[in-house]
C-alpha cells in the first residue's frame, strides 16, 4: 500500500469534492478504483464517495469514467476470432434484464437469436430476494452445468451458437467488491452505480450489440417510469460510448411475467414457447428483444417469432443444454407439496402484484436470502389467472410448490394482498413494452 506522501491522489480530497457536487476527473476516478480495489483506500472512504454519488450524482462522462475503471481492473473476453464461412467476423448480441418475477425470458431468447446465425454469449447470474435467476433456473435441468472456462464459452458460441453461464470472477473484479459494500452502506439505489455495476460487466464481456430490458413496477427494482427511463438512458449511454450497439426498452413488472415464477416451472414453460407456445407476454417480450438484438448486427429483414414455430430455437436449446452436460430430455422435478389459492369471489382479476408473488417464491424456496443459500429446484407459484381474465369463486388462482410444506403459510401471507377481483366489466392490461431507448434518444 502506497504512503499518503506517494499516492497520486488523497480520496478524502475527492470524497469531498464529491459530497460538494463537484465532479471528478477520469484520472481520480481511475484512481479511486484501482486504489479501492488493491486495499490502498479503505471500506469507510469508499462508503462515504458511495453515499456522495449517490446524493449529488454524477454525469455521463464521470459515469463512463467510473465504468470503464471497473472494467479495467479486470479481463475483457474477445469474440473476435469468431467467422463466418466467408472469413468476415461474426458479431455478438446479448441481453441484459434489470430483474423481476417470472422473468424467464433470457432461456427461450438466447437459442432463438442463435438460431439465426448471432453468436450470443449469455453470462448470467443467480437470484436474490424476490428475483429470479437465471442459472438457478438451469440448474433444475439434470446434468446441466453452469460454470464453463472462457476456451468453452468460445468453443461453444462457435460451434453451437449460444451459451448461458455463469460469469468468471475475473470480469470487473472492482464492481464484485463495489456491489458488497453498496449492499451494505443504503446506496445499492444509486443509478449511476447500477448502470455502472451492470455495464462494467457487459462491456467486459466483448459483445458488439446488447439489449437492455429494464422492468418498471412493482416487481422491479426500479417501480416508476421515470426511474427506469433514467437508468436506461444512462446505461444507453454507457454503452453507446465505448462503441457497443446499445438498446433499451422499458416493460411491464406489476405483474409476473408468464404463469410461472420459480425454476424448473420456468423452464417449463421456456419450453413451451420454444415449442411455438407459451403464454402471449412471454412470447411478445422474447420476440421483441430478439428483433432488437438481430437489428443491433445488422440483420432487420426476419421475423423471429418464425424459428419458434419451426423448431429451429428449440434444435440450438437442446445442443445448447447437451453441450453443458445437461439432458434435455430428462424430467424436471417435482415438488413435494403444493397447495392451491382460489378466488374469493367472481369477477374479473385486475391484479396481480408481482412483487408479492415473488416473495411467496422466495419463501417456497426458488430464492434465496444470501448469496450463498441453496434453493430448490421445484419450489416456486403457478399463475392459473392473470389480470383481466375472468375468475369465479372457487377456482383456482395460483398453486404454491414446495418440497418443505412448512414453507407454505408464510408464502400464503405473503399473497394476502396480492389479488383484486372487480366487478367492472372493463379492464384495460397496461403495455408490456411501454418506451424504447435508443442512442438517438440521449
Amino acid at each position: 500500500m502506497s504512503s499518503p506522501e506517494t499516492q497520486a491522489h488523497d480520496a478524502v480530497d475527492l470524497i469531498r469534492t464529491k459530497r460538494d457536487g463537484g465532479r471528478l476527473t477520469g484520472d481520480q476516478i481511475r484512481w479511486l478504483i484501482n486504489a479501492y480495489t488493491a486495499g490502498g483506500v479503505a471500506e469507510e472512504q469508499m462508503s462515504a464517495m458511495t453515499m456522495a454519488v449517490l446524493l449529488c450524482g454524477m454525469d455521463r462522462e464521470e459515469i463512463s469514467h467510473w465504468t470503464t475503471a471497473m472494467i479495467n481492473t479486470g479481463e475483457r473476453m474477445d469474440f473476435s476470432s469468431l467467422r463466418q464461412a466467408d472469413g468476415s467476423r461474426r458479431l455478438t448480441a446479448d441481453k441484459h434484464s434489470t430483474g423481476g418475477v417470472g422473468d424467464k425470458i433470457t432461456l427461450p431468447l438466447a437459442p432463438l437469436v442463435a438460431s439465426y446465425g448471432v453468436p450470443v454469449p449469455q453470462l448470467s447470474g443467480r437470484g436474490l430476494g424476490h428475483t429470479g435467476g437465471t442459472l438457478d433456473k438451469l440448474e433444475s435441468i439434470p446434468g446441466w452445468q453452469a460454470a464453463l472456462s472462457n476456451q468453452q464459452v468460445l468453443d461453444q458460441l462457435d460451434s453451437i451458437g449460444a451459451v448461458i453461464c455463469a460469469a468468471g470472477s475475473g470480469l470487473a473484479p472492482a464492481d464484485k467488491k463495489l456491489y458488497a459494500l453498496r449492499d451494505v452502506t443504503g446506496t445499492v439505489e444509486s443509478i449511476p452505480m447500477i448502470a455502472a455495476s451492470i455495464m462494467s460487466k457487459k462491456i467486459a464481456e466483448g459483445t458488439d450489440a446488447l439489449v437492455l430490458d429494464v422492468k418498471v413496477g412493482s416487481g422491479a427494482f426500479m417501480k416508476t417510469a421515470a426511474e427506469a427511463a433514467e437508468l436506461a438512458r444512462t446505461m444507453v449511454a454507457l454503452g453507446t460510448d465505448v462503441g457497443v450497439r446499445t438498446t433499451a426498452l422499458l416493460t411491464e413488472m406489476n405483474t409476473p411475467l408468464g404463469k410461472t415464477a420459480g425454476n424448473a416451472v420456468e423452464v417449463e414453460e421456456s419450453l413451451e414457447v420454444l415449442a411455438g407456445g407459451g403464454p402471449e407476454d412471454v412470447v411478445e417480450l422474447t420476440v421483441a428483444l430478439a428483433a432488437e438484438m438481430l437489428a443491433g448486427v445488422g440483420i432487420t429483414d426476419v421475423d423471429p417469432a418464425e424459428n419458434l414455430r419451426n423448431g429451429k430455437a428449440m434444435d440450438t436449446w437442446r445442443a445448447m443444454i447437451s453441450a453443458q452436460q445437461g439432458d434435455p430430455d430428462a424430467a424436471l422435478p417435482k415438488p413435494k407439496h403444493e397447495h392451491v389459492i382460489t378466488a374469493a369471489e367472481s369477477g374479473t382479476l385486475s391484479k396481480l402484484d408481482a412483487f408479492a408473488v415473488g416473495i411467496a417464491a422466495w419463501r417456497l424456496g426458488a430464492g434465496r436470502a444470501r448469496k450463498e443459500d441453496p434453493v430448490q429446484a421445484a419450489a416456486g407459484v403457478r399463475i392459473h389467472a392473470k389480470p383481466g381474465d375472468e375468475v369465479t369463486a372457487g377456482t383456482p388462482l395460483l398453486t404454491l410448490q414446495t418440497d418443505e410444506a412448512e414453507r407454505i403459510d408464510r408464502a400464503e401471507q405473503a399473497l394476502a394482498e396480492a389479488v383484486e377481483i372487480t366487478q367492472q366489466a372493463a379492464f384495460s392490461a397496461p403495455e408490456l413494452i411501454s418506451a424504447r431507448i435508443t442512442a438517438q434518444d440521449l
